[in-house]
């Protein structure tokens, strides 16, 4: 599998299927401890079988990307956002479709407000735009990290402390929280792509009110909810599939 540097200071391995595939590609992001493949593998599979090229990077730090370990800078979320559009650069994909997963959604977001004439739709699982005060003492709930990081995960990831892993992204999202929230708000009004927001509604970290609160600002922009918690696209599965690959065709 491919390499791509982007000009920010990471190298990151991404999953290429269908490259010679007609039409828009998918890029796809995954979420916090995760890969393209390890979070959206079904998903990659899937829009390669309906005939889309699809390209799935592992953000900085994660599976085979650089550098290492991981961290989580204050605004985190807007490093990622430049790394995937240098990937984009790189790799020389001049429109995309873009889906986002947890924290990758939330990279999703802020890539189709930075550049929104790069993304022909924006989409995302379990990612809201905007962190309100709700979310601070769930947040608080991921240290230590060592009472949920995984031994997998810290082989997959290198990381050699899972504890100050978890307390660097718990310290950056609280500031987040407590900066005002903005992940994407104000980005919004630059979005002029379709967006959908797919949640669960069992999913705490990613409330409804916080979703509306950034679509205010999106020109054409919707909400789809499921019966289900953060991981819609593997607890309804169909449905996820049936809602996304509606706003895929919609969107051309």
């Amino acid at each position: 599998m491919p390499f791509a540097e982007t000009g920010t200071g990471a190298t990151l391995f991404y999953e290429h299927l269908n490259p010679d595939a007609d039409g828009i590609p998918v890029v796809l992001l995954h979420g916090l401890l995760g890969t393209g493949r390890r979070d959206l593998g079904h998903v990659l599979d899937w829009l390669a079988e309906e005939g889309y090229e699809v390209i799935a990077p592992s953000l900085r730090g994660y599976g085979e990307s650089t550098p290492k370990p991981r961290d989580f800078p204050y605004k985190f979320y807007n490093r990622d956002a430049k790394d995937i559009i240098g990937l984009l650069d790189a790799i020389d994909v001049q429109k995309c479709h873009l889906l986002g997963y947890s924290d990758g959604g939330e990279v999703a977001l802020i890539c189709g407000g930075t550049d929104p004439e790069r993304f022909a739709s924006v989409a995302t699982i379990g990612s809201i735009g905007y962190q309100g005060s709700d979310i601070r003492p769930i947040v608080m709930g991921y240290r230590p990290g060592s009472q949920w990081i995984t031994q997998e995960e810290i082989e997959l990831h290198g990381i050699p402390d899972p504890d100050k892993f978890s307390a660097q992204w718990v310290r950056s999202m609280v500031q987040l929280v407590d900066s005002g929230g903005d992940v994407a708000v104000s980005l919004a009004p630059d979005m002029t792509m379709p967006v959908l927001i797919m949640l669960g509604d069992k999913d705490r970290l990613n409330p409804r009110k916080y979703a509306e609160k950034f679509l205010a600002g999106v020109t054409n922009g919707r909400i789809e909810m499921f019966d289900a918690g953060h991981p819609v696209h593997d607890e309804q599965t169909e449905l996820f599939k049936k809602t996304f690959l509606k706003h895929l065709k919609d969107a051309k």
